[in-house]
């Protein structure tokens, strides 16, 4: 098929990469701009802009598809269909009619439940068991658009990052299948009463508040992790907490209750076995205590 790609993040590498060696003919690949990043901030290309040149696949990364222009010249491409993961653009109807088969966006849940930006993340912070992707022919509507095909996985005890990687290659090889039986497959409409918001994480939702119960703390220390990372202070310095486990001992929230950081929390307590101090690199709990000792009774906020 002649596909225009549209994705941005890593997410969304592994499906542009499947559907190349699959032998499809990727007329174009769209995406967010070069952007300012690490050290003297100097313009970076997104992780799907560095694979689509490595793969001789021209680029475009307009600022917007609302304009005549940029739609005519999407159009120029005459795609017989679009695959859109975490693009970053809103879709115009003029650029969703264009592809013979439409817009299908691989989207990182079980929809109809968590449509939105962040559908990963909350599905670890409400503690679910089980997430996945859904094919989905895309439509004006946030996320709302009939289903194609879906695939599981468990949530397990997996951080956001981890979760993402797993979720990157299922999705890959679930555009690939359903590309092959693409004309002979019925949409599925979604249950809009079913339906749940994924909303972006605020970087305020990173802060621990030690008052919560431990296992929905260790929720999002994982729905955190790699990024923005959960954090508390202790004497005035950010640790962010980057793996942690749940300890059946009571205390007063905010107090460590042994010299192996376990602080209490509203309900149980917390272990974080590995964190990271700013400005440094992630390194175990053991290893941080052992040049920094943090005696039981210790106030961390």
């Amino acid at each position: 098929m002649r596909i225009v790609f549209m994705g941005t993040p890593e997410f969304a590498v592994p499906a542009l990469a499947a559907l190349a060696e699959a032998g499809h003919t990727l007329v174009a690949a769209y995406t967010q701009p070069p952007r300012p990043a690490g050290r003297g901030k100097k313009l970076q290309p997104s992780p799907v802009q560095r694979e689509a040149e490595t793969r001789g696949i021209p680029v475009r990364f307009p600022a917007s598809l609302k304009s005549a222009e940029a739609q005519a010249e999407f159009a120029a491409f005459k795609p017989e269909v679009a695959i859109v993961a975490a693009y970053g653009l809103i879709l115009p109807q003029a650029v969703l009619d264009v592809p013979t088969y439409g817009c299908l966006n691989i989207h990182a849940s079980l929809l109809p439940r968590w449509r939105g930006a962040a559908p990963i993340q909350r599905a670890i912070l409400a503690g679910d068991a089980v997430t996945g992707i859904t094919i989905m022919q895309m439509e004006a509507g946030l996320d709302t658009g009939p289903m194609l095909a879906t695939a599981r996985t468990p949530v397990a005890d997996k951080t956001a990052g981890e979760l993402t990687e797993e979720l990157a290659e299922i999705g890959a090889h679930l555009m690939v299948g359903t590309l092959i039986d693409l004309p002979a497959l019925q949409p599925v409409p979604q249950d809009d009463l079913q339906a749940t918001h994924a909303a972006k994480i605020d970087k305020a939702e990173a802060r621990i508040d030690w008052t919560g119960d431990a296992e929905a703390i260790e929720r999002q220390v994982r729905a955190m992790a790699p990024f923005p990372g959960a954090w508390f202070t202790l004497g005035g310095e950010r640790i962010k907490v980057l793996k942690a486990g749940v300890v059946a001992r009571e205390g007063k929230p905010g107090t460590t209750l042994d010299d192996e950081l376990t602080i209490a929390c509203g309900y149980a307590a917390l272990r974080p076995t590995r964190i990271q101090r700013a400005g440094k690199p992630a390194m175990d709990t053991a290893a941080f205590l052992r040049g920094k000792a943090v005696p039981a009774g210790t106030i961390v906020e």
